[in-house]
């Protein structure tokens, strides 16, 4: 089963595609790491790719979609689930074509729909506890509100890491996904066109529900 899955900063898509990866087996796998397992392994993509951002440049589509390419290639026999990648509709059609160029199945398109702000609020109020970065605190999710400064779950001090409350740095981020026109919003209404012809392969979730909730809707929907 191989799926891409969208949604904003803030939206609980990285949990649920952890919850996938154990569901299903699947390769999670994030645009981040395609370019530290190129880059860091120094392979003949990688090194291209490192030319750029030597210079501070973006590394090109014609670099990035082979590098993720190979890395898709190479995740097992489960399949995979890509997070991160296309952020826009030029890489969306890119893509899409070498896909099918390549003979790739792309079995599901999974989407998180999220306001704006409640995405904002949810990264605004992330808490990291000392103890386990995985324990879940909010303090603007009424389910894993903390208890004033210390862990729900083992009452471990908390603290915020800097870029969630660099309310600046969010908006570019939300800019870029929140764009209907070419940003990351764009890259996935393609896929519902490409999809057209079997919507059930098409998911939309509503990302201010409950983790567990999301979870439970998102599998009933994947056969």
């Amino acid at each position: 089963m191989n799926i891409l899955i969208f949604g904003p900063n803030g939206s609980g898509k990285g949990t649920q595609g952890s919850l996938l990866k154990k569901q299903f087996g699947l390769a999670h796998i994030e645009s981040g790491a395609i370019f530290r397992e190129h880059v860091g392994g120094g392979t003949e993509l990688g090194k291209k790719a490192k030319e750029y951002m030597d210079r501070g440049d973006l590394v090109p589509d014609s670099i990035t979609i082979p590098m993720v390419l190979e890395t898709l290639k190479k995740s097992g026999s489960n399949g995979w689930l890509l997070d991160g990648f296309p952020r826009n509709m030029e890489q969306a059609k890119k893509l899409d074509e070498a896909l099918k160029e390549q003979g790739v199945a792309l079995d599901y398109v999974v989407e998180i729909e999220l306001p704006r702000e409640t995405a904002k609020n949810r990264i605004m109020g992330r808490r990291i506890c000392k103890n386990d970065g995985n324990h879940p605190n909010n303090i603007y999710i009424d389910a894993i509100r903390p208890e004033g400064d210390v862990c729900r779950i083992c009452g471990g001090e908390l603290s915020t890491r800097s870029d969630d409350q660099n309310e600046e740095a969010i908006n570019k981020r939300h800019d870029i996904y929140y764009d209907t026109e070419n940003g990351t919003l764009a890259a996935a209404h393609y896929f519902r066109a490409v999809f057209a012809d079997r919507p059930d392969c098409y998911i939309v979730l509503d990302g201010c529900g409950s983790i567990d909730s999301v979870k439970e809707t998102l599998l009933k929907k994947l056969k």
